[in-house]
């Protein structure tokens, strides 16, 4: 399975650029992730032609605060994800939001504009980054989770 991952996206309109990187990067996953901070309605209406799943994040506005939840875990055959958009410092902020799952083989998050994509203590911690380069001085960036029978690897892809 090849999961697409995004995630600070801050944008207010679907703009061509968008629009071109979704249909560029998301035409051949099955499932499409955003961690967050997507700002507006619009944006999230236009990912769920790619059959998405989300939460709100710290900067989302009111129509999106009121649908998506703060926090989501799916199962996939036998591995378990956990998504969850993040807050405060970028210090410390795999433990505070590690904290908020249970028995997780991987945590999708994003908040801080970075991408990590690392393993610790038997559990995946990956971000992919903003793909839109918002607030970031460093080049924008997009992710991918792979599952199969071996597990679960992400790949962070510069755009």
């Amino acid at each position: 399975m090849k999961i697409g991952v995004l995630s600070d996206t801050h944008l207010r309109r679907v703009t061509d650029d968008f629009k071109r990187l979704c249909r560029e990067h998301f035409r051949d996953t099955e499932l499409v992730l955003h961690a967050g901070d997507m700002v507006a309605l619009p944006v999230y209406e236009f990912l769920t032609s790619y059959k998405v799943e989300a939460v709100q994040g710290n900067m989302d506005e009111g129509p999106l605060v009121g649908r998506l939840p703060t926090q989501k875990t799916f199962t996939f055959g036998e591995w378990k994800i956990g998504l969850i958009h993040g807050w405060g410092s970028p210090k410390g902020l795999e433990d505070r939001l590690r904290s908020k799952f249970e028995d997780l083989h991987c945590l999708v998050y994003g908040h801080s504009h970075q991408a990590v994509n690392h393993r610790r203590d038997g559990v995946l911690f990956f971000n992919p980054g903003t793909a839109t380069g918002a607030g970031f001085f460093g080049r924008p960036t997009l992710g991918f989770l792979y599952l199969d029978e071996s597990g679960i690897r992400g790949e962070i892809k510069e755009l």
